[in-house]
């Protein structure tokens, strides 16, 4: 499958976010001005946020309106419905989820 080069630039921030911050998910989203916005999940005893959740508050609390685009990195199963929903509410069909190294998983 051949990736448009802004939907592979998400994946690279995604997998950038999570390497930096030694996560187990990172993720990033592109809005519909073209901005990109990227975060890993958050694991506090008071705080649970999956990548996405982060990645998505991020952009609204920013003043996205929408999204075009969300990538997902993870060794895990993939996204949870709670991050497909969120990307749905936003425009998006479809999230891009790839392994660690990048590769995009079916």
């Amino acid at each position: 499958m051949t990736l448009d080069p802004e939907d592979s630039k998400i994946i690279t921030l995604a997998r950038a976010a999570r390497a930096r911050n030694g996560s187990v998910e990172g993720a990033a989203v592109r809005d519909e001005t073209g901005r990109t916005y990227s975060a890993t999940n958050v694991a506090l005893s008071s705080l649970t946020l999956s990548a996405v959740q982060v990645a998505v508050a991020t952009a609204i609390s920013s003043g996205a309106q929408s999204l075009e685009a969300v990538a997902l990195v993870t060794a895990g199963d993939g996204p949870s419905a709670a991050d497909e929903a969120a990307a749905a509410e936003l425009g998006v069909k479809a999230l891009l989820v790839a392994g660690p190294d990048g590769t995009l998983r079916g």
